[in-house]
């Protein structure tokens, strides 16, 4: 494991500071199972989840699964990168109309504050417009819906680059400072010159008419020279220094939105067109026959294998592939669920119980529905728990400041937690479910900044501390979800390994 000291701390020291430090991103990732699963429970209660019972019949079960599963991943992804760009555009402006000598205290508490609460009203507002949709124009509309988000996301990715280009503009008043600063640098400079200039030559004019020059004021004026020379190098340096740490800064911003606007535009294709395929094969009557199980098997295959071969493989791709695959498995626990009702009555009808077939039907209905919507659900969380923490990670191998990230993220999503609660009416169940998933995207930034100062220690105590700190943390708050947290934390950790920027 290569690690990189976080300062000259006894082990001791570090097992204790590493359990603190994993202990806040463990404690806010537990905050969050309890709000999270009474949410959930409101939306699977019988009615809430009608609509999509209906729904079952028409799209099929897998079409069902891949449908909600896709829509639920594509509300995570876009919240997610909704949150990363509104913070970029505000380190943006902060960068640009900084002085020299700030801190960057205030850019990256501007920017985390900007970032979860655009994630947190981005999942709130695809909350509300899902729910909606799905009251009003049923499973069809939701597919249309998202076919037609699948074919616009391109061309707002086209727009939105050229609309960044174009604020770089409005954020310059930093570069116009730094020019001033250097032109008034370069004046001081030119002056002492000529200044040296015309005292040189008044000593040589001096020289030849015959006069001497006192030692004691050549002395004095050498001394002079020389300190007023040092103060400009220094102011130089100085400005370029500042500039430079300035652009490198702004060009680290640009990459970051480049990045994330190429992850939005592309990412949720895959799993789009697997749940438009497997969906039109319900909406034409077939969502129960056999072959669109194969046509399913297949096209994720294919697809996987398209993205995973690509010789310039990109972060976008790696989360496609994770997302269409994820889509794949909540299709199969759907149609899971219906099969094991089947095989209940079956075996009901052999002990002497039987059932009508309608009955029989409704049960399988209601039961994949239900499926659907836990397993969409739980992994809407894990992908915007691991995007959180892909931020995260990065930010404090940045040198952002572990305390800070880890600290300011935990606050930062405690009280987007508490005020999503109280605006809960307000919300309605689709608008909450959408918030809560931003809270988790802010919790998941201190989990994944937490993980990665588990590596970074010099000493194995304190990556211990830092993992037991995390995993202790987040059990004792959620209520000891063993399963859960424990499919929670891995993921945070490897999401916060990369390196999407």
């Amino acid at each position: 494991m290569a690690r990189t000291k976080l300062g000259a701390r006894s082990p001791l020291m570090e097992a204790a500071v590493g359990f603190a430090l994993g202990a806040v991103g463990g404690c806010i990732l537990g905050a969050t199972e309890d709000p999270v699963d009474k949410t959930l429970s409101v939306m699977t209660a019988a009615g809430p989840l009608k609509p999509v019972v209906d729904e079952v019949g028409t799209v099929g079960a897998l079409g069902l699964g891949t449908l909600i599963g896709a829509t639920a991943l594509t509300t995570a992804m876009t919240s997610a990168v909704a949150g990363v760009i509104l913070a970029a555009a505000v380190a943006s402006v902060f960068v640009g109309t900084q002085s020299r000598g700030t801190s960057h205290t205030g850019l990256w508490a501007s920017a985390g504050l900007a970032g979860a609460f655009g994630t947190t009203v981005s999942g709130a507002t695809l909350g509300v417009s899902i729910e909606w949709i799905v009251k009003n124009y049923g499973m069809v509309g939701l597919l249309w819906t998202l076919s037609i988000f699948a074919v616009l996301k391109p061309l707002l990715h086209f727009v939105f680059k050229r609309l960044w280009k174009q604020g770089e503009g409005c954020c310059t008043l930093g570069s116009k400072d730094w020019d001033s600063k250097k032109k008034h640098t370069e004046i001081t400079e030119l002056q002492h010159r000529q200044k040296v200039a015309l005292q040189t030559e008044q000593r040589i004019l001096t020289l030849e008419k015959g006069g001497s020059a006192s030692g004691m004021e050549n002395m004095s004026t050498w001394v002079t020279e020389r300190r007023q020379r040092g103060e400009v190098e220094k102011r130089n340096m100085e400005n370029e220094e500042a500039e430079m740490e300035q652009r490198t800064m702004q060009d680290w911003i640009n990459t970051v939105v480049v990045k994330y606007v190429d992850f939005l535009a592309f990412s949720g294709i895959p799993m789009t067109v697997v749940a438009i395929v497997t969906s039109g094969f319900g909406v034409l009557g077939y969502g129960g026959h056999q072959s669109v199980f194969i046509v399913l098997l297949a096209l994720v295959a294919v697809i996987a294998y398209l993205l995973l071969k690509s010789s310039d493989f990109k972060f976008w791709m790696l989360i496609g592939c994770m997302g269409m695959l994820a889509t794949f498995v909540i299709a199969m626990l759907t149609l899971h669920a219906g099969q094991m009702v089947l095989t209940t009555a079956m075996k009901m009808r052999a002990a002497g119980q039987s059932q009508s077939r309608e009955n029989i039907r409704a049960q399988m209905n209601h039961q994949s529905s239900l499926e659907a919507l836990n397993a969409a659900f739980f992994a809407a969380k894990l992908c915007e728990l691991g995007l959180g923490a892909a931020v995260g990670g990065p930010l404090v191998r940045r040198a952002a400041g572990e305390v800070k990230v880890i600290v300011g993220a935990a606050l930062v999503a405690g009280g987007l937690l508490t005020g999503v609660e109280f605006l809960a009416p307000v919300l309605g169940d689709g608008g909450k479910a959408g918030a809560l998933l931003g809270v988790v995207g802010a919790a998941g930034v201190s989990v994944g900044a937490a993980a990665a100062v588990a590596g970074r220690w010099s000493s194995w105590p304190g990556t211990l501390g830092t993992v037991a700190g995390l995993v202790i943390g987040a059990l004792a708050m959620g209520k000891w979800h063993i399963v859960n947290i424990g499919l929670q934390v891995p993921v945070a950790y490897v999401f916060a390994m990369t390196n999407p920027f």
